[in-house]
Parts: structure tokens; sequence; C-alpha cells
């Protein structure tokens, strides 16, 4: 631990990298992604990685086909850090990205691209870019679980279908490249170099070097390191005559490889990588079935930490997919990878058998039997039901301690599994959340126990350009309702059909159980929205809404004060709301106009604490009349960083302080969230280290 902290202090240093005529960026084409005309990927500078993302011509498309090592020159863009989390349970680049001493990212709008001859790291690259290609030009499945197996990466972002199913059932870990690689590869070569009279010794060397090679093809996957380090360190102390423990051995492993990567645990990959291996050890001498049942007990906090869910049902599940992946999808997948190039018509019927499986596991993971979303524990939660759980294990081993001693440790790890359980699913605090969407608007409004949870719009991604792109709700706020250990939605309200409010709909609605979805009267004939949510949703899920009706629930009433009459579902029939709760009255708007707020300033003359901008802060909302008369204690804005719009306008921020209306935005403060409850004062917190203003 001492040499791992001292060299961690050495290699602090990030990189700084900045633009200036002699700058250069070398990129390795293995390393890149292209989209369309986007191209992104990790580029090699002077003192370090960055990550780097440019619009490319037809010509450097070609370039980069060619499989070498790329520099770019002439560079003309923008150099910032690489974004934290903006949300609760939301995926965070930062923190990943640091693992692999990466701190920046290059936005370039131009750029020169030449190719340029290297030596054997060009060679390497060279080497897995045509794996890459070779493995493109498969089918998608076998495709898929080529690129998994041989160089631990997914081809496209269709894959992630089956990376979910595989994780919802709990068998993710069976496509690491990991110890069974190390192991099989080991023993083929040293059964080879046994057919040939090879000695021990020279055997060993053979199976070195395509460890080596292996490493390098793996993108230096800290599983496969973890795994060759340890029979690296095994054999060379058998040679050496000194017999050392199984346990010091993976000590000794982890404490290389942390020399080598200092921030190595800061990645999922490698904390679970020797965690597991760890577990083998602790568990060696059980029987397969509790062996595999001890393990998943003991990787549980991690994937509460980092995944908020585990299936309950994951040995019986182990049983059924990991000989089906061990005795189809291996061979098949090395067979296909030896034939392909010769005979690609056996592709076909092995992509056939493999679809059909596949097909299978696709519909067994929908069930979602077993699967508990728990919610996200904390990191001293975490460890602490980590070392508790290792304690039970060497207890298990150890025959010399009663069952009556191991029987209340396992009974102490249960109830603090119950009590973390019982503080995430029956809170004594409700919530009012901004969800950080982004240029759109989400809100999430939950009340203490028994919880009711309810979303106002849902956000979507605008899309300008021909790329595909992934749901914003899959890594924004589906990940923040399991972190708070929400499976069920009781009510989603639609202000209008812009994409930019409602276009997750669809998304959401396949992943998450919603009670009743309300919208203003007239939107359920607009086309485009019967498109979002046809086939997911029940006629009686339906609830049209006009001013001066109500949505009675247990512990809030959402009063509905626009539209007057039913529209057309547009920004000027925007459904708003207002409601009380712990004694303070909110209003939502949506991109209700000027004209709308005048005519719920006639007809109700409402004054309220805290009002969410029209519009996102646009100068055609807000009239600052309305916003006068509503004296609000402070208002809220929901936009994009650096959006197309310009939101929030010059002249909505100067209304604002001249009627000196304290304002927030998602755009400083990333997740907004105000909670109440009975025992407690209301109060607001902001997800990022900002000051209100």
């Amino acid at each position: 631990m001492l040499l791992a902290l001292l060299v961690g202090q050495l290699q602090h240093r990030r990189t700084n990298f900045v633009i200036n005529p002699t700058t250069t960026i070398m990129l390795y084409p293995d390393q890149v992604k292209v989209d369309g005309d986007w191209l992104s990927g990790v580029g090699q500078v002077k003192d370090g990685k960055i990550l780097v993302s440019a619009t490319v011509t037809k010509k450097q498309k070609q370039q980069i086909n060619q499989g070498h090592l790329l520099v770019l020159t002439a560079l003309e863009g923008e150099v910032e850090p690489i974004a934290p989390a903006t949300n609760y349970g939301q995926f965070n680049s930062q923190q990943y990205y640091a693992s692999k001493n990466i701190w920046q990212q290059v936005k370039l709008k131009t750029c020169q691209m030449r190719i340029r001859a290297g030596g054997i790291a060009d060679h390497v690259h060279h080497w897995r870019f045509a794996l890459q290609s070779y493995f493109s030009q498969m089918p998608k499945i076998l495709g898929f679980f080529s690129s998994e197996l041989f160089l631990g990466e997914s081809l496209t972002r269709d894959s992630q279908v089956i990376l979910d199913n595989y994780r919802n059932l709990g068998v993710i870990h069976i496509l690491s490249i990991s110890g069974l690689h190390v192991g099989i590869y080991t023993l083929v070569i040293s059964i080879i170099c046994s057919y040939l009279k090879l000695t021990e010794e020279e055997a060993f060397g053979c199976c070195l070097v395509v460890l080596i090679l292996g490493i390098l093809l793996s993108n230096g996957q800290a599983g496969f390191i973890r795994a060759s380090l340890t029979y690296f360190l095994g054999k060379v102390f058998k040679f050496k005559g000194v017999r050392l423990a199984h346990f010091d051995l993976l000590g000794l492993a982890c404490l290389l490889h942390l020399a080598l990567n200092p921030r190595l645990l800061l990645g999922l990959g490698a904390l679970l990588s020797y965690v597991l291996a760890l577990g083998l050890e602790l568990t060696s001498q059980m029987t397969s079935f509790k062996r595999s049942l001890a393990l998943n007990f003991l990787l549980t906090p991690l994937l509460l930490l980092y995944f908020f869910q585990f299936n309950v049902l994951t040995i019986f599940f182990n049983l059924l997919v990991v000989p089906y992946f061990n005795w189809v999808v291996m061979p098949v997948t090395v067979i296909n990878l030896v034939v392909f190039a010769t005979i690609p018509n056996v592709a076909l019927f092995f992509e056939d058998v493999l679809v059909i499986s596949e097909g299978l596991i696709g519909k067994l993971s929908a069930t979602r039997l077993g699967l508990l979303t728990f919610g996200k524990i904390n990191w001293w939660q975490c460890l602490l039901l980590l070392a508790l759980t290792a304690i039970w294990l060497l207890l298990v081993n150890d025959q010399g301690l009663t069952k009556r001693l191991r029987q209340r440790l396992m009974k102490v790890i249960l109830f603090m599994y119950v009590i973390f359980f019982a503080l995430i699913h029956f809170p004594l605090t409700g919530q009012v959340t901004f969800i950080d969407v982004g240029q759109g608007d989400s809100i999430l409004v939950t009340t203490p126990f028994p919880r009711r949870v309810y979303l106002i719009d849902v956000g979507g991604r605008l899309n300008f350009g021909k790329r595909k792109i992934t749901p914003q709700v899959n890594q924004i706020t589906v990940p923040l309702l399991k972190a708070q250990g929400i499976s069920k939605i009781d009510g989603i309200f639609v202000s209008h059909q812009d994409a930019d409010h409602v276009g997750d709909l669809g998304p959401l609605l396949e992943q998450v159980k919603v009670g009743k979805l309300y919208m203003a009267a007239g939107l359920i004939n607009n086309p485009s929205f019967r498109k979002r949510i046809a086939g997911k949703v029940r006629n009686n899920q339906l609830v049209q809404l006009l001013a001066g009706k109500q949505v009675i629930e247990p512990q809030v009433h959402f009063n509905v004060v626009y539209p007057l009459k039913p529209g057309r579902g547009e920004n000027e029939d925007s459904l708003s709301l207002m409601f009380k709760l712990a004694n303070k009255t909110w209003l939502f708007t949506g991109d209700l106009g000027q004209a709308g707020e005048q005519e719920i300033m006639t007809k109700y003359g409402l004054a309220v604490n805290y009002f969410k901008l029209g519009h996102h802060g646009s100068r055609t909302a807000s009239n600052p009349d309305f916003l006068q008369n509503l004296q609000p204690d402070l208002v809220f804005i929901s936009a994009g960083r650096n959006n197309r719009f310009g939101h929030p306008h010059p002249e909505t921020l100067a209304t604002l302080q001249s009627y000196h209306i304290p304002w927030v935005s998602t755009q400083d403060c990333g997740m907004i969230t105000w909670t109440y409850g009975p025992l407690m004062r209301p109060q607001f917190n902001y997800f990022l280290p900002v000051i209100k203003k």
C-alpha cells in the first residue's frame, strides 16, 4: 500500500494540453470511432493523452481506413476539461477517464491529417485495427462476441442490448477478458509445447510471448493483466524454489499493477477483477454451487455502488448461461474467427444459432425475473459490506470457529442490507428535483413514505445532425431513478410535444413502469406524439387535462392552470401545473409564452414561492408583469450548456435582476434538488459546487 501511495504521488502529473502552431496529436486508428463524418477517440500528445472529437472529410476517412498512425496538425478548436457527472447516479466520465490518466478533451473545428510510419506500437495498433475491421464484416452477434472476447470492446452502439441482457441476469462477467482467457491460452500452449518436447521453462517463455500479445490486443484490459501477472509471478517463484501463498501472490500482482497504473482501482473493471480473484481464493474449499453463491454475495456491494441493482436469481442464471457460453458461444466464435475469411457462409449458420439463443436470453432478461432495484449505497457502506463479507468467508474456511459465530456475522450483514434498503425505499423526505437533461425539461417530484413518484416532462436530445444518438434518458433519468430505488413512476405530466420535453418518453416507458400519463387536452391527437407512445401505454392510462382540473394524489394535489381550451400540443398550449408541498407553492409552465402567462395572471392572479422560468429562460416567456405578480422567492432555469439558442436570454436575466428575483440554472448547478420532510427544514442542494446567483 505504501508503494502504491508513493507511486501515485510521483505520477500525479496531469496533461496540460494547449493548441499552438506547433501542436500535434497522434491517433492510433484502433482507438478511433468514425460515425458518419464525426470522429472521436483517444489521442497521444506530448505529455499524456487527450480525448479528441472532430468532423472529418472523405479524404481523411480514407487515411483512417489505412490503419496506421495518424498525425493531426494545423489544429483549430477548443480545449476543455472532461466534464463530471451533473446528476446523481449518472455515469461519471471524468472519474472514468481519470483512471486512464486522461483529464482533457479537445473539440477540433479543422485539422490536417497525415499518415506516419511508426515502430512496434504502430504495428500492434495496426493489428488491432485489422481485427476490428475483420470483426465488423462478420454477422452482428458473431462480430460482437469476437470483439468482446479478443479485443475487450464492443463494436457498435447496437451491442448495448446484449450487454444489458447479460447485466440484468447478473452474468456480465463472462464477457470479460480475464483469468479464463489466460488459463485457456496457457493450457493450449503448454500442451503444444509438451507435444514438441520443450522444457517447462521454454513453454513458459512461449506463454509469456502470447500473454504479452494478448495484453496489447486487449488494450491493457485490467482483468487480463491481473491474471497474466499472477501466472508470471507464480511461475517465476516456482522456478526459483520460493513457496508463496496464493493470497500473497495476488497481493504482489496487485502492487505491481498499481505501480504500472496508480489510478488502477478507480476503474470498476479492475476493482471487480481483484475482488473476484480474492473471492476465488477465499472460497477455494467450497463446492461449486456454494462457491458461486458466495462470490455473488461478495460482489453485491460493488454492484449496488455502481449499478444500483442486482439479480437475486443470478446463481441460477449462471447455471443456465455459463455452460451455453462455454460450450456454444466460445467454440462457435473461435471456429468462425479461423474460417470466416475462407468460408464466410459458415458464419450465417453460426449466426442463426446465436440469434435464437440470444433471443431467448433477451426474453428472459425482459421478464426482469429476480431483478431487484435496490438503490445506490454510499462508498463507506460498500466498504463495510465488502469487509464483513470477506471476514465471513474467512470464518467459513476456519473449521476451528463455531458455527454459531458465523451465523451471527451473517445475520449482521443481512441486517445491514435490510437497513440500507429501508433507508432508500422508505424515505422520510420528499423532493422536487430539476434533472440536468441539458437543453430540455425534466422535473422529478417524490413524497415522503409512502413514497409516490411523478415526472413533469422527460427531456430529450435535439438532434440536428445525421448521427444516431442514444436516448438521453438511458444515461441520466433511468440511472437517477435506479439510484434512488425507484422502479415505478405513478404519473408523468407531459407539457407539450417538443422533443426537448417529450423526446425520451418512448424509451422511458419501455424501461420503467408508469401508472398514468397526463397531458393537455388535444395533445393526444398529435400524430408525432401518438407515434412516441404507440404500443407502450394503454388507453386507460391516458388522462387529458384543462385549466381548473385537479390531479388529487395522497400527499400532493396538482392544480392545472393552463391551457384553457384544447390545443395541438404546441408551446402556446403547454400544460401548466401548480402544487404545494411543505407550505411552499410551485409553478411549472413548460414552454408557455407571454400571452399564455397573461391569461393565467388574469384568471388566477397567482403568487408562488418557486417558479420554473418559461421556455428555458427565453425572451419569449416570463413577462415582466407576470413575474412581478408571482413574486417568487426563487426561479429556476433548465437549459443546456452552450446551447445553440443562447438560453437563457440576457433580456430575461435583466428582468429578473430589475425585480431582485434570485435565480439558479442547471447550466451552473447541474441537478438542483429541494428536499422536504416532516422532521426537517426544507433545503436546496446543488449537485455541482457552484455559488447560487
